[in-house]
Parts: structure tokens; C-alpha cells; sequence
């Protein structure tokens, strides 16, 4: 579902990075770890076609993601990659349904509004629909990023330490949620986390 070659990106004169060449598949999930300024959240960007390498291919199910236009690019993305990012970016005047929903029009110009209650409800937040973000702790806000990054079934699901913040229970329970339902949605599953809290939760792994 997703592989990569030999990327490599550099900002201006300052930090350069070698990635390693990583795969996985429909419905599998990787685990990436790495200490501070080791180029997690860079990788994880590239992956997501946020930003581009200076060389390397990225592969998303067969289409490589250098051969894309911007406006392309911004197509595929919203169509075929769901991101779980490290601050969550909700609308702040929606409430939490709205703002699973808004994801769903922007990628598709409908409003998958059955499939975002149908999501939220396996995330546990059926009683909290319509309330505002601001009213959600931490965890139930990570959960709520969930659940948009998987409104419109993506192929890829890049995760950008989803569990760094919460603690020992909701941590654990964010990370089977997020492998739970990438198995479920036949989503390729990518976190990239410094959390060694993880490393038990996920075999197949690598570390920059």
C-alpha cells in the first residue's frame, strides 16, 4: 500500500536526513521510532505529501506522489491519506460531529454524516457529538482526530505521536484503536512516536 526509496530531505543548510526505505501493506500497521531532531514528524510530512524530498520516490497503492501536481497532490491526499497530527487543528466554532463531517465534504463535496456517528460511536464518543472541541479532554480529542483521519476510508493512515501526551490507560487504548481500525478500514497504519510505551504494541517496526 506504501513504500518508499532512498529519501532524503534537507531544510536550507541546516538538518539533512537519509531515510530508511520503509513498506507496508493494506490493513498492517509500522511503528517508527527515533529520539528527538532524529526527523520523525519530517518523514512522517514527506509520507503525507506535506512536504516534498529532494529525492526518493514515495509510493502510495501504485501512485508515486513526485508525479503529482499540487492541486493533484492536495486531490489525492484529501482522498486517500487520513492524518492523525500531533496538534489536532479542529474548527473551534464546530462541534465534534461537524468537524468529522467538515472532513468528509472537503475530500468528497458530501457529508458522510451516518459514517462519522457510525465512527465516533467504535471511538466511544456517541454522548459527546455536540460538544465543542475545547470541551474534550485530551484523550477524547486524540480520538476525535481519529475518526476524521478515517472519514474517508484512506489508504494510508500516518499517525504523528497520537499517544505521547496521554497517559498510561488512554494511551494504550488510542494505540489498539488506531491498529484496531486500520485492520478494519483496510488502511496501511504508520505512527511515528518517541513513546517506548508502544514498542510492545507494534512488531513490525523500525527506528531512525
Amino acid at each position: 500500500m506504501i513504500s518508499t526509496q532512498n529519501i532524503r530531505f534537507a531544510y536550507g543548510k541546516g538538518a539533512q536526513f537519509n531515510f530508511p526505505d520503509i513498506t507496508a501493506q493494506a490493513g498492517q500497521s509500522l511503528l517508527i521510532t527515533g529520539g528527538s531532531g532524529r526527523g520523525k514528524t519530517t518523514l512522517l510530512h514527506i509520507l503525507g505529501g506535506l512536504l516534498r524530498p529532494q529525492s526518493g520516490q514515495v509510493l502510495i497503492d501504485g501512485t508515486d506522489l513526485a508525479s503529482l501536481s499540487e492541486n493533484k497532490l492536495d486531490r489525492f491526499r484529501g482522498s486517500n491519506i487520513g492524518l492523525v497530527l500531533q496538534q489536532a487543528y479542529f474548527v473551534s466554532s464546530l462541534n465534534v460531529l461537524e468537524n468529522v463531517v467538515l472532513a468528509s465534504w472537503l475530500a468528497t463535496g458530501k457529508q458522510a454524516t451516518d459514517k462519522a456517528k457510525q465512527l465516533l460511536q467504535e471511538l466511544d464518543l456517541t454522548d459527546h457529538l455536540h460538544k465543542l472541541p475545547s470541551q474534550l479532554s485530551i484523550g477524547q480529542q486524540q480520538r476525535v482526530s481519529i475518526a476524521r483521519a478515517l472519514i474517508n476510508q484512506p489508504k494510508l493512515l500516518l499517525a504523528d505521536e497520537p499517544t505521547s501526551s496521554l497517559d498510561d490507560e488512554n494511551a494504550f487504548r488510542v494505540a489498539d484503536m488506531l491498529s484496531h481500525l486500520a485492520k478494519q478500514y483496510g488502511s496501511a497504519l504508520v505512527i511515528v512516536t518517541h513513546d517506548q510505551r508502544l514498542k510492545d504494541r507494534f512488531p513490525n517496526q523500525t527506528s531512525l
